[in-house]
């Protein structure tokens, strides 16, 4: 495995070429149902490459380790070198589109679990060769690219998960029947939090760059970001405290945490959100957040449930929501790495992360009706060993006219994310000093006027001067706050890197 200029290089031309070709054959019938193509019976095995597998990645892989996993791809083959001797057999490689060129048609299915800012770029491009797509958590960087994956599954009918593993265990299935049951009455508030994050946020921006290392493609790695110097900072695991990367706690928890919210409430698109933080820095994420995502009222009912406007809080960095008044003195709220608070008009619901361990603080017994997919009783297996990877699998081979789909296939991950990451938004735009409107369908805020401007904080200037603590801040020039958000919401990508179209 040679890492050369010649490896990595793929003309814009065949690659779009070549997509073109592969999705109109998969466009008719999956790869693996095609004779002559080298695949095995959809009963069977799934030809599976896993791109970005050095951490999590390399967890799904082995999970799904009862299929083929033909192909492996990492820009760092340090990092990735457990899933290099877990699966010898496996060709490898460091670009992802040399891989697809090159394996396109001994693919059935992908795994990705490369940094934050690369997954919607690798996955659109598989979904429009008709590649199925495992996606780890967060699914997109942006809101844009949400709204694209969610509208490129649907346009080319593959089978989609996002990782939000918690997604296939009992605890979001029971918390959605307890809420619909009408346990709690109607839900006007939540509030949830994690303790992440676990890595350095709020920090300055390198002054200066490090050697990159032999086993590091920081090309590949930036993908359609801006490119900057390298730096051990950035890479292999801190990379989710900076924006270019990463989306900092929210992004990587909320997932976890919210999804019993977004589907036991029925959520759609916020109306308002707003925001506040800890030192807001230009590159990297804040230390702590507190957001606040107001959703209007959804028409109808679910089950017992009136579907009203409701104001979902998030808090992470150490902060927490103040405990209703009836929570038992010297309980944790904390399980698994967060928790949630549901306050209905009857009573109060707290689930931890993945929504485990529903409690009513009333102290009643819950009796709700068992109406919820089961997925670890369907596989046999816990969601930590594999029930969310296998659900994915089983969707994979069935046929796309009665595909059951997944805990979190995209139709329903894609619009979550877009959740998720307009938290982002408002805490980068927070110096704006409103409440924000938001107009879901167009994808844009409309109380932000021509004229506003916003600038960021670039280093904090912190200094012990003669005892006494000073700041010398640096900030940005200030900017257009509609352009601004507009970049959020839509990234620029790097020269050479680009999306898909989104279909109509």
């Amino acid at each position: 495995m040679s890492k050369t200029n010649k490896d990595h290089a793929i003309s814009r031309r065949k690659f779009v070429s070549m997509s073109m070709a592969a999705t109109a054959a998969f466009s008719i019938v999956p790869s693996f149902a095609v004779s002559g193509l080298g695949h095995v019976a959809p009963s069977d095995k799934l030809n599976i490459a896993g791109i970005g597998v050095g951490g999590m990645g390399l967890t799904n892989l082995k999970n799904l380790s009862s299929q083929n996993i033909v192909a492996l791809c990492d820009v760092d083959w340090k990092y990735a070198s457990g899933a290099a001797n877990t699966f010898p057999n496996a060709k490898k490689y460091w670009d992802w589109r040399k891989m697809f060129d090159e394996m396109g048609k001994d693919i059935d299915a992908v795994v990705i679990a490369t940094a934050d800012h690369t997954h919607a770029i690798i996955a659109a491009h598989a979904m429009t060769m008709g590649k199925h797509v495992f996606l780890q958590k967060p699914l997109t960087h942006s809101v844009y690219e949400s709204r694209l994956l969610t509208k490129l599954a649907k346009k080319h009918n593959v089978a989609t998960q996002m990782g939000n593993q918690g997604a296939s265990g009992e605890g979001v299935a029971k918390t959605c029947e307890i809420l619909w049951s009408g346990a709690i009455g109607d839900v006007k508030r939540v509030e949830s939090f994690t303790d992440r994050p676990i890595w350095p946020q709020g920090l300055n921006t390198p002054e200066r760059g490090d050697w990159v290392p032999q086993t590091l493609d920081w090309d590949l790695f930036t993908g359609p970001a801006k490119m900057r110097p390298y730096n051990e900072v950035y890479h292999p695991w801190n990379w989710r405290g900076w924006w270019d990367y990463g989306t900092g706690a929210l992004g990587d928890m909320a997932c976890h945490v919210l999804h019993p919210v977004f589907e036991g409430l029925q959520l759609g698109s916020p109306s308002k959100v707003q925001a506040s933080s800890s030192l807001l820095l230009s590159d990297s994420a804040p230390v702590s957040q507190a957001v606040k995502l107001t959703f209007p009222e959804r028409a109808g009912r679910k089950g017992k449930m009136n579907l009203g406007e409701v104001d979902v809080h998030w808090y992470d960095g150490g902060i927490q929501p103040m405990l209703p008044d009836n929570w038992p003195a010297g309980k944790n709220p904390n399980k698994e790495g967060g928790g949630t608070f549901f306050y209905g008009t009857k009573d109060i619901l707290h689930v931890g992360c993945y929504g485990i361990e529903p409690e009513l603080l009333s102290g009643k017994k819950i009796a709700a009706p068992k109406t919820e997919r089961r997925v670890e009783e369907e596989f046999g297996l816990s969601w930590r060993k594999g029930a969310h990877e296998m659900d994915w699998v089983r969707a994979c081979k069935e046929n796309p006219e009665n595909r059951k789909p997944t805990t979190s296939d995209f139709a329903e991950a894609g619009p979550f994310n877009e959740m998720v990451v307009m938290g982002v938004l408002a805490v980068r735009l927070q110096a704006l000093n409103k409440i924000l409107e938001w107009d879901g369908e167009n994808m844009r805020f409309t109380n932000i006027g021509a004229n506003e401007e916003i600038r960021t904080v670039i280093k904090d200037g912190f200094k012990i001067k003669e005892g006494h603590p000073t700041f010398d801040k640096d900030w940005t020039e200030p900017m257009n706050a509609i352009a601004y958000s507009q970049e959020l919401i839509k990234h620029t990508y790097r020269e050479g890197w680009s999306l898909p179209e989104m279909p109509s």
